[in-house]
């Protein structure tokens, strides 16, 4: 305690309010009475609200993690004790696809159905579904926490350029590069950015890559891979 305030408790101006206090409470006691009241109910509410989003936070993770069980299953021959298991590949797919796509509905613009999106999306993209794949891609890019949401980013840009889309494609990869996250760094959105544009313009490629070899031996090597790759056009 400062000795300012030591000193205002011992004056007589102290005790003044103090007493002015007790009269206060005393002529409005049904008021403070309600205002107690209704404080009480707020953090009754507060403590509820926080109770039933840590259940909700638990419940997300266990969907999440029967999901990726399902993913990690063994099928046919090859069973382990440890892992699900189905007879065939497409009993394990039809069973990933339902339980990814209940928990990227169930828990829409959560971490947990981002990372459901991400992969019901990825599996259109392997199965050259491109339009179907891109319209998950555009949905978890606009709705998932913004780690979710930039990887998206970033997989939908791949998924333009291979539609040819390169314009819309380089767009979001300079957004991910003025905005790096936690899952998307502004190296690897250079990167993949001078990937996609090594065979049209080289130039740029280069000159997105040059300043990277220097970097930590991960992205330098990624670096020197990639202008090892751009074409070498006379005069670019």
């Amino acid at each position: 305690m400062d000795r300012y305030t030591r000193k205002n408790l011992k004056t007589d101006k102290f005790a003044q309010e103090v007493t002015h206090g007790f009269e206060f409470l005393s002529e409005h006691s049904t008021d403070v009475k309600r205002y107690a009241a209704i404080a009480l109910a707020v953090l009754v509410l507060a403590a509820g609200i926080y109770f039933y989003m840590r259940h909700q936070a638990g419940a997300r993770a266990e969907a999440l993690a029967q999901a990726l069980r399902i993913d990690d299953a063994t099928v046919g021959g090859a069973v382990n004790p440890a892992n699900l298991h189905y007879n065939t590949q497409e009993e394990k797919d039809k069973a990933r696809t339902k339980a990814f796509t209940d928990l990227a509905t169930k828990y829409h613009g959560t971490q947990e159905g981002a990372i459901a999106g991400i992969y019901l999306a990825s599996d259109l993209a392997d199965k050259a579904k491109l339009p179907e794949a891109e319209k998950v891609f555009l949905d978890v890019m606009n709705s998932a926490p913004k780690p979710y949401a930039s990887l998206a980013r970033m997989s939908l840009a791949q998924v333009y350029a291979a539609e040819g889309k390169t314009a819309e494609a380089e767009k979001l990869l300079r957004a991910a590069i003025a905005s790096p996250t936690t899952l998307v760094s502004k190296e690897a959105a250079t990167i993949e950015l001078a990937h996609i544009l090594a065979k049209t313009n080289p130039a740029e490629a280069r000159k997105l890559l040059e300043p990277l070899r220097t970097e930590r031996s991960a992205v330098s090597r990624a670096a020197v891979q990639g202008l090892g790759d751009i074409p070498q056009y006379a005069g670019k």
